[in-house]
């Protein structure tokens, strides 16, 4: 049996992916990692699923090379 997320971890995870997107600079970008980190840690405790983790790595470097045109050197 697959356990649902819990509703307040999508709603949290939306809005995650929603600043992302609307970042316009790379200072924006690096903010947003942070926010991407502090997400991870705080849903650590309640075990989130770690597909959610890859997607916002996946959104960050996306963004990232959308806003600079080049790949991040991690």
């Amino acid at each position: 049996m697959v356990q649902e997320p819990h509703p307040s971890l999508i709603k949290a995870y939306k809005k995650v992916c929603d600043t992302i997107k609307s970042c316009k600079t790379e200072e924006q970008l690096k903010t947003a990692s942070t926010m991407v980190e502090n997400f991870k840690e705080m849903y650590k405790e309640v075990g989130y699923p770690k597909s959610l983790s890859y997607s916002l790595d996946r959104i960050i470097k996306k963004n990232y090379f959308r806003v600079t045109k080049q790949y991040p050197l991690k």
